[in-house]
């Protein structure tokens, strides 16, 4: 029977003549070996308990909250192979050692019980409402002190970070796909003693790789992109510090935030296809916002790949695409919500980085009040471009 070990790295044979470029990366990374007879993926890992160590040895590495170096023994302390080959292929992708979790929210919490009690936490007015809904409790605790900053005007933090212990950043932002000057934020944060937490799932690793400008942790929901098919909850968080690394893992070990070995599978497989979904479906995006741009019902028109975006310019220096989310306005509420009713091809759907093409009006959710009434999120999938111009411009007659 064939014996699985962690995976290490991508193809030894390669390693020595080139730099594996990540498109490859996503696909020959995590893989069992090349041995005749090894499969060319890992099996589903459903597993909880794995053979300990003879002689009273205590086993496990990294994560274990009893002591010890050696073969893993409890899932939820030390993960499971699949996990580790998830973690292998982002890690190299971001350029930093991943941790895999249950949940985006999971591997978000973790990174903020890094963070000492009272604790105060720069956050930006546009990021994704989880984040913040959680950042808000934890601030009516005591556990956190919170500030909401305008991270697109990075002079106007400097008085607000002395003295804070985490700036978190979103480029492009959720919902409004602002963008922000990664270097400029990541340097003033550093110079007043605060880390920096990038999340890059609108991004992708693909896009933006916060860790090499200077990041200190990187945050997914692999749930989006990564994963791609709508058909799993899982998160991720990278760090270029080995300390940092092993207590983000001791984290996800004592809250029971371990993925599933069903969920590591379909996000090993989902990865795989990242590459050609992401460049598909960003292709698309950037021809839906120019059209959308030129629509006489639609007042606006949030991309970083139209010309007019204000932070466009920024976003073609320290971005390698301009992402598949962009967002668009109505007249008002009414409106939106009427085309969101209309569509036949796109899904009215909260979450998005899927195959299929999701649309939400982002407004109607508690907390989103800097959002206009009338603004839609689009997430665009793989579908053909032309069909999902034929449902948007029904939808958006339909609903005048």
């Amino acid at each position: 029977m064939a014996e699985y070990s962690d995976p290490v790295g991508g193809p030894s044979h390669g390693e020595d003549i080139w730099q594996l470029r990540p498109e490859t990366v996503l696909i020959e990374e995590g893989r069992p070996g090349r041995e005749a007879g090894e499969p060319m993926n890992l099996p589903i890992f459903l597993a909880s308990n794995f053979h300990s160590l003879k002689g009273g040895q205590l086993g496990g590495g990294a994560g274990h909250d009893d002591g010890g170096d050696g073969p893993r023994r409890y899932s939820r302390v030390h993960g499971t192979p699949s996990s580790a080959a998830f973690e292998a292929t982002v890690g190299r992708l971001e350029g930093g050692s991943a941790v895999a979790f249950s949940s985006g929210m999971a591997a978000a919490a973790a990174v903020l019980e890094l963070l000492p009690v009272g604790a105060t936490v720069l956050l930006p007015r546009d990021c994704y409402m989880g984040v913040r809904h959680l950042l808000e409790e934890g601030h009516k605790l005591g556990r956190w002190q919170l500030e909401t900053v305008d991270i697109t005007r990075p002079q106007s933090l400097t008085g607000l970070l002395a003295g804070a212990a985490l700036l978190w950043i979103e480029t492009p932002s959720n919902p409004l796909l602002e963008i922000c000057d990664l270097q400029a934020l990541i340097d003033a944060a550093h110079a007043a003693g605060a880390l920096v937490a990038v999340d890059n799932t609108f991004a992708t690793p693909l896009l933006q790789q916060p860790l090499a400008v200077g990041a200190d942790i990187v945050v997914h929901s692999a749930t989006k992109f990564i994963g791609g098919h709508s058909d799993l909850l899982m998160g991720v968080a990278i760090t270029g510090d080995p300390t940092r690394h092993e207590a983000l893992v001791q984290r996800r070990a004592l809250a029971g935030a371990t993925p599933g070995g069903l969920e590591c599978f379909l996000a090993l497989r989902g990865i795989r296809t990242m590459a050609v979904r992401v460049a598909a479906a960003q292709a698309s995006a950037g021809e839906l916002a120019r059209r959308l741009a030129d629509h006489p019902a639609v007042t606006r028109v949030h991309y970083p790949g139209l010309p007019g975006h204000p932070g466009h310019e920024l976003a073609r220096e320290q971005m390698s695409g301009f992402g598949a989310v962009l967002s668009f306005e109505l007249a008002d509420a009414e409106t939106a919500d009427a085309a969101c009713d209309a569509v036949r091809i796109i899904a009215f759907a909260t979450s998005l980085g899927g195959v299929e093409s999701t649309i939400e009006r982002r407004a109607k959710h508690p907390g989103q009040e800097h959002v206009p009434a009338g603004l839609l999120r689009l997430s665009v999938g793989c579908e053909h471009i032309e069909d999902l111009w034929c449902d948007l411009t029904q939808a958006i007659s339909h609903a005048e």
